[in-house]
């Protein structure tokens, strides 16, 4: 989708810079962003090959998602899947909703598609999907006054199928307005290309469809921008909202903004849409912004107790050795914990091995290869990744 950069939008953009205030801690939080954590997500999503809607490299896909929800904290109810069809073929969106404190029942959605076409898709769209997950990551215990969907849609290469049964069917229903969402936060294609000068952003905003949510687009496209100046080491451009999975929402009279590279890769819907291709020290750039963004949307709490996301730092628990041939070691710097549980699942989120208060697994029946090792003790959790070789 091509974007044009619009004089209005910059000037509108940089006018808003004075009326937004600058938040310590959002900022602190943003800073969370790890580039390893981006890495990973880049190479994990990339190594499920092709991920047409309704395949079996599609729902292994859905899988790890869920997988990496569920490492984060959030619970089986806040995690939700929701299918779809369309002619003969079936596929499912994942939902998980953080609950406001305030406004419940008023949601800031982010949201971006994580089926392909053609190639991996690293850049369309697991730069979106990777950064999504790091919000919800960073954001899963900061309380916020509105809820968040966090929306990972398939089917949007197709014709924007999840994402339109989503808002025709969930959010909007026989005419009327079942969800009361404040904005769609749409993330597509965030992912630049190595060996391009990556340090500019798109901040799109609604031109077209609907005109009564035209103005409220303009307002938080601006904010958008002003938050990304504010809590990231990038630059802004406002150009128009098009064809992604924003644009079912804005049919049915809601608020819409989002991301997309500003230097184009033209890597997407091709067989070079590869982990070696994308840059993923600019998607952590954009995972900082939209950190950012999303305190600023959804009125997070500004304390600095808060600041810090339930993760766990590489000294509070050790898995080793790794790489690893029988045995498995995990050691807790908390000697004092006595219940934690431990679970290793594959790439393609299925899980191979759960067990609980062991210092020394035994993984002897694992095939080799590489394996995601969660340890979680209360609400604490530590992932990492793990080699088997025999």
């Amino acid at each position: 989708m091509k974007k044009l950069t619009t004089f209005l939008g910059i000037v509108l953009a940089v006018s808003s810079l004075s009326a937004q205030s600058f938040i310590q801690e959002y900022k602190n939080r943003a800073d969370l962003v790890s580039q390893t954590n981006i890495t990973t997500n880049l190479q994990e999503f990339s190594n499920f090959g092709i991920k047409t809607t309704g395949s079996v490299n599609n729902t292994n896909t859905l899988n790890w998602l869920k997988n990496k929800y569920t490492a984060f904290g959030y619970s089986a109810s806040q995690i939700v899947e929701d299918p779809f069809t369309f002619g003969s073929t079936s596929s499912k969106n994942l939902v998980i909703t953080k609950t406001g404190t305030v406004y419940p029942n008023k949601y800031v959605i982010i949201c971006g598609h994580y089926d392909t076409i053609t190639g991996p898709g690293t850049n369309d769209n697991g730069s979106g999907t990777s950064v999504i997950l790091e919000v919800a990551r960073i954001l899963k215990d900061v309380p916020t006054e509105y809820s968040i969907k966090f929306i990972h849609f398939s089917g949007e290469e197709q014709g924007l199928y999840g994402s339109s049964h989503y808002a025709n069917n969930i959010a909007y229903q026989s005419g009327v307005k079942k969800l009361d969402i404040k904005l769609v936060f749409n993330l597509d294609q965030v992912g630049g290309k190595q060996g391009n000068t990556n340090t500019k952003i798109i901040c799109e905003r609604d031109t077209s469809g609907q005109s009564g949510n035209n103005a409220a687009s303009n307002t938080v496209t601006q904010q958008l921008a002003t938050c990304t100046t504010l809590y990231s080491p990038l630059t802004t451009s406002i150009s128009n909202a098009y064809s992604s999975d924003y644009m079912p929402f804005e049919k049915k009279g809601y608020t819409i903004t989002g991301f997309y590279e500003y230097t184009r890769s033209y890597t997407e819907h091709t067989v070079n849409d590869t982990f070696a291709n994308v840059d993923p020290v600019y998607v952590f750039k954009v995972g900082k912004a939209a950190v950012g963004a999303m305190q600023h949307f959804a009125t997070a709490s500004a304390t600095a107790k808060t600041a810090v996301a339930k993760e766990s730092t590489s000294e509070s628990v050790k898995i080793h050795p790794n790489p690893a041939k029988n045995v498995l070691n995990v050691e807790l710097s908390d000697s004092s914990a006595k219940n934690f549980s431990i679970e290793i699942t594959d790439l393609k989120g299925y899980s191979v091995l759960k067990t609980e208060n062991q210092h020394q697994i035994d993984i002897s029946r694992l095939n080799n290869g590489i394996y995601l090792c969660t340890v979680k003790t209360g609400d604490v959790s530590t992932t990492r990744k793990i080699i088997i070789e025999k």
